[in-house]
């Protein structure tokens, strides 16, 4: 077992963790996306649905889609959305 020393412990260390693409909130969304479709939903009304009611009972548990997405903020999956229609209606950003 190692042993830290007074200086070793006196010091902040430094940790950062860098967003992996399967964890982001596209991907995220893309599972939803298709977890949703493959069961019969309106992928867009049901997840319109989850963010303005916070309710994760309108998303499927198919696919692990529920667990997924109650581990993005509301707020960023909002954000997620806004930022690609803007891009893809060409406005400047």
């Amino acid at each position: 077992m190692k042993r830290f020393s007074e200086e070793d412990l006196s010091s902040t260390q430094y940790f950062k963790v860098m967003p992996d693409e399967e964890s982001g909130v596209k991907k995220v969304l893309s599972v939803v996306y298709e977890a949703l479709s493959k069961k019969g939903y309106d992928p867009v009304n049901q997840i319109v649905g989850y963010i303005m009611s916070g309710d994760p009972t309108y998303i499927t548990n198919y696919m692990g889609a529920r667990s997924l997405i109650m581990k993005v903020e509301r707020d960023e999956l909002v954000e997620e959305v806004l930022e690609q229609y803007i891009k893809s209606n060409h406005w400047d950003y």
